[in-house]
């Protein structure tokens, strides 16, 4: 269930990423090159691991790649954070901002479950 859950997750963003580039440009850091271009291969590389981690044989690359995507994206976070960008349907508050950048460790987390690639905190058998 936590597979599907967050491959759902990813496969979502990963279509927001498709149709809605300009919105996720700005949230974007400056520092970023080639960001337009980079936002649409994100895309397709989100829907690609999400559809890759709920099959046995591509689960633990994906789940890997996903756990470093969520740390490489994490910059992207923080601007949208501190500048106050507005996105909607997103909230702009930071009864959104804060909890979503203290999760996003935890993103990491399931995304290394999920893969198998670590079994904290129970020990699979």
């Amino acid at each position: 269930m936590m597979r599907w859950t967050l491959a759902a997750f990813f496969a979502a963003a990963g279509i927001a990423h498709l149709r809605a580039p300009a919105t996720l440009l700005q949230i974007t850091p400056d520092w970023v090159p080639f960001a337009p271009q980079l936002i649409f291969v994100t895309g397709l590389f989100e829907l690609a691991a999400a559809l890759a981690l709920v099959t046995r044989r591509l689960r633990k690359w994906a789940g890997i790649a996903l756990a470093v995507y969520a740390i490489c994206v994490f910059p992207a976070n923080i601007k949208h954070a501190l500048d106050g960008i507005d996105i909607p349907p997103l909230p702009s508050s930071w009864w959104y901002h804060g909890p979503r950048l203290a999760l996003q460790p935890v993103i990491v987390w399931w995304a290394l479950y999920c893969a198998e690639a670590i079994d904290w905190p129970q020990r699979r058998r």
